[in-house]
């Protein structure tokens, strides 16, 4: 039990910062010049609001 608590928390820990990173790392290329003339250049607009609009479930 003392090793299985510490485990929990790094998975949950680390999930929490892929999260994090993911956002920033999308909001950054999106907010840039480059990103802004590609999304202007091939007519990109994605409409997702959760990194859960990823899953293969959310077919629309």
């Amino acid at each position: 039990m003392k090793v299985i608590i510490p485990i929990v928390f790094t998975i949950v820990g680390l999930f929490i910062l892929y999260i994090v990173i993911e956002t920033a790392v999308r909001k950054g290329i999106n907010s840039s010049i480059i990103g802004q003339f590609l999304e202007k250049k091939y007519e990109i607009k994605e409409d997702k609001k959760s990194f859960l609009d990823d899953d293969l479930d959310n077919d629309k």
